[in-house]
């Protein structure tokens, strides 16, 4: 690696870490509630009036980022606040934008060495199944168990191309954004079967490519194009 490559993924670095920083500052300075309780949170992007959006989005994107914040509090209070069709647009904007920083932060910093590494891996060789691969960035984003911002970031070292993941992102959020924002704090999902849930898609992701290579003539096989065409 050059030197010039090195200077330019660590100034990406510094760039997003900055960024990070001075959208929580912003966000503190303007008092931004330390509970994550939808109501708490709504109350505070009421008295915000018109910055309010601006600064959900803000939230998602840090949430996304960093990641151990929870993005469905966000979303429950997008909903309380501006409705079920509007608190979801704004969510999943913000979640989205999170979720492609982090995606081209992993991919910047880290994909190049996943390449060399796995060169012949149906995901992570640079002629990785595309469609598989957004199969499986859907059905993670389907289910909240799966961590945001790791799921952002694993992508980012695969063969996905950058619209797919953006599409197969939005797509697979829509469903329990939709939902929170809807239906705010008075909502909870089932542990067991969230759990459940997460399980058996991480069973069948991570066992579907071993079967499907040794069936490479099947018709799932085909239509998934594990060679990399599509």
């Amino acid at each position: 690696m050059t030197r010039s490559q090195w200077l330019f993924r660590l100034f990406f670095l510094a760039i997003v870490a900055l960024l990070m920083v001075a959208i929580w500052l912003l966000l503190r300075q303007l008092g931004m509630p330390a509970s994550l309780a939808p109501t708490a949170l709504s109350e505070w992007l009421i008295r915000q009036g018109m910055l309010g959006p601006l600064l959900l989005m803000l939230m998602m994107i840090l949430a996304v980022v960093v990641g151990p914040i929870p993005t469905l509090p966000i979303s429950a209070a997008a909903g309380l606040v501006y409705g079920m069709f509007t608190g979801t647009a704004i969510a999943v904007v913000g979640a989205l934008a999170g979720a492609l920083i982090a995606f081209y932060l992993a991919r910047i910093l880290g994909r190049e060495a996943v390449q060399r590494k796995l060169a012949h891996n149906p995901v992570f060789s640079a002629r990785g199944s595309q469609r598989f691969l957004f199969v499986a960035v859907l059905l993670t984003r389907l289910i909240p168990l799966f961590s945001f911002a790791l799921i952002s970031y694993a992508a980012g070292v695969t063969a996905i191309r950058g619209w797919r993941y953006a599409l197969a992102t939005a797509v697979g959020m829509l469903p329990m954004t939709f939902v929170f924002a809807g239906l705010g704090q008075s909502f909870e999902l089932s542990p067991v079967l969230t759990v459940v849930a997460a399980v058996t898609i991480l069973i069948v992701m991570s066992t579907l490519p071993l079967y499907l290579r040794r069936r490479p003539h099947s018709r799932l096989s085909q239509w998934l194009h594990l060679d990399g065409h599509i």
